[in-house]
């Protein structure tokens, strides 16, 4: 079996979603219907380090600073938005939960992934961002030159959704979910200077 941070590298898998190209580990995980990409299976990661690996990434362009926009469905408990994406072991991503971090500590926030086992950087603190099933709004403020992100759900900002990583500082952009399914629609992507 090949190592974990392999599998992606190698996914030669692409679909189209948005009027873009995204690459992902097997198609046939994925649908783009009625301007909403769905997630059709979970894809759990029994290896270590531990880290997400199901995800649509942008195929393409690179991005620094940029303001994410859209709309998210949660079909279990949570989702995920990947950004400054250099390879499959070097990324950070956003968690969208309806636990509360200080119930779970590697739900609801902002981690960093660099070779090895994910890592939180944001604070432990506050509610779950994502308590209900429907279509809720997403924001993501992305500045390259302070590293910090700051995501907006539902209209509300959380102190679990807020951080500063200078490690990485730009990269592509990615949708999915750790080791369950999700629904994203209108997505928009602004790079900002």
């Amino acid at each position: 079996m090949l190592p974990i941070f392999l599998l992606f590298a190698l996914a030669s898998d692409t679909i189209d979603a948005f009027g873009q190209k995204w690459r992902v580990p097997n198609a046939v995980e994925w649908v783009y219907r009625d301007g909403t990409l769905t997630m059709l299976a979970a894809r759990p990661q029994e290896a270590n380090p531990r880290y997400p690996i199901q995800y649509a990434l942008l195929e393409g362009q690179d991005f620094g600073s940029f303001t994410l926009e859209c709309e998210v469905m949660r079909d279990s408990g949570s989702l995920i938005l990947v950004y400054n994406w250099k390879d499959s072991s070097h990324f950070n991503y956003v968690h969208l939960s309806v636990d509360s971090p200080e119930k779970q500590i590697v739900h609801n926030g902002i981690f960093h992934v660099y070779g090895s086992d994910r890592s939180r950087i944001s604070k432990g603190i506050g509610a779950g961002s994502l308590p209900t099933t429907a279509w809720t709004k997403v924001k993501m403020v992305y500045d390259a030159n302070t590293g910090r992100i700051v995501v907006e759900v539902g209209g509300q900002k959380f102190p679990s959704l807020d951080a500063v990583d200078v490690s990485l500082t730009s990269g592509k952009i990615g949708l999915g979910s750790f080791f369950e399914t999700a629904q994203f629609r209108n997505l928009k992507i602004s790079p900002t200077r």
